[in-house]
């Protein structure tokens, strides 16, 4: 039986093709890095969300989020890893129209706020090395339904 509050993050499953754009570390500006990602259920109350981006010239990379959630804390949860060994915790929101991923570490702060449509994610990431005083945007990530 799926998870209740679970289900309620049904409308991200499928295949995306996604771009990551605006971005301070690529040169020169205005690239933009092809992608595509896949969100799967793993069993009936976690879902899975592989991404891979570059090729073609570009820097290949690759990154994945296990969602879930704390039923006796009443919270949503992401864990990321990705290609360069990294592994973060994030708390998370989700209400349908709005998806947040933040965290609070000793390293620094750092958030993903998105628009959720149907077809279309609209995100950033962003980061903060003053403890969330004043933030960064890393890129802008964006999600079409393929």
């Amino acid at each position: 039986m799926r998870n209740t509050e679970m289900a309620r993050l049904s409308g991200l499953v499928g295949e995306w093709t996604t771009t990551i754009s605006d971005a301070w570390f690529l040169e020169p500006p205005g690239t933009e890095v092809p992608g595509n990602t896949t969100v799967t259920w793993l069993g009936e109350s976690l879902l899975v969300v592989r991404s891979e981006f570059g090729g073609n010239g570009q820097a290949q990379s690759d990154m994945s989020l296990v969602l879930g959630r704390s039923d006796a804390n009443d919270r949503f949860v992401a864990l990321y890893q990705d290609n360069r060994g990294v592994c973060r915790e994030f708390a998370m929101t989700f209400d349908g129209g709005h998806w947040t991923m933040t965290r609070r570490d000793p390293d620094f702060h750092q958030r993903f706020i998105a628009d959720v449509e149907q077809d279309r994610i609209l995100g950033r990431w962003e980061a903060s090395e003053d403890g969330g005083e004043s933030w960064r945007k890393d890129f802008d990530l964006t999600f079409t339904r393929a």
